[in-house]
């Protein structure tokens, strides 16, 4: 990976990260997203980049204010960050091109990462894909943190092929895949598949990054098993919008 950044990931299945900043060194986080410093590094809450970056981050999927994290010391000093639920962190090098990725996916990044919207090619996509109409584009020349529920699958698609993926388990993709929504064929699938009716086709070059067991569908079980809810992936909840 293209970077100087000085990182370590921990855990299993409940990962968290270390960031061993260097003097006057700095990165940016997702509010919430803070676990603990070592003394001399100051925190600092601002929108990173005016209103309109505020903005964009918050359609995006994002809080309105990022924190940056500063070393102040002339030693270097550590600062940890981890995700709001059980799964990975998965570190991505900006230098090799921007990524798109699910809604609420960004964790914490080198100051450098610019986090913009990202609209679908296709209107279907938007419409039935499940992370919706609008994603992230997380873009810049240094490294950005995302986590993902579950165990994470990388793929490296060649020119032309092809994967059908349930549309919540889209971590997320290079910015030469192409992306796109399909109905589930044949009556008995669209009835009693448990899927849903539409599934995501994605289509190389470029790397996906999927999770197996997205947040939304673990938390529909939960509700299913409760009585106050029912299951993602039946036909009436199955459209992908809950993803």
């Amino acid at each position: 990976m293209n970077t100087t950044l000085d990182f370590q990931i921990d855990g299993d299945d409940f990962q968290y990260i270390q960031i061993a900043l260097k003097p006057r060194d700095a990165v940016r986080a997702e509010p919430g997203a803070f676990v603990w410093m070592e003394p001399g590094i100051e925190m600092e809450t601002s929108t990173g980049g005016g209103l309109l970056s505020g903005l964009k981050r918050m359609i995006g999927g994002e809080s309105f204010f990022v924190t940056t994290f500063t070393n102040q010391r002339s030693v270097p000093s550590t600062v940890a960050f981890a995700a709001p639920y059980p799964g990975k962190i998965l570190p991505m090098d900006l230098s090799r091109g921007a990524i798109l990725c699910q809604r609420d996916a960004y964790l914490c990044s080198t100051l450098d990462a610019q986090i913009s919207l990202a609209f679908t090619r296709r209107f279907g996509a938007g419409l039935f894909g499940g992370e919706g109409f609008v994603l992230q584009r997380i873009e810049g020349s240094g490294v950005a943190f995302v986590h993902a529920s579950g165990s994470v699958v990388e793929k490296l698609l060649a020119p032309g092929e092809e994967l059908r993926v349930d549309t919540g388990c889209i971590v997320a993709m290079e910015q030469g895949v192409d992306y796109d929504i399909q109905m589930v064929r044949g009556v008995k699938s669209l009835l009693f598949g448990g899927e849903g009716l539409f599934f995501a086709l994605l289509r190389g070059p470029g790397r996906v990054w999927l999770q197996t067991l997205p947040f939304s569908r673990l938390a529909g079980r939960m509700m299913a098993a409760s009585g106050g809810g029912r299951e993602q992936g039946s036909i009436l909840g199955g459209l992908g919008l809950g993803e």
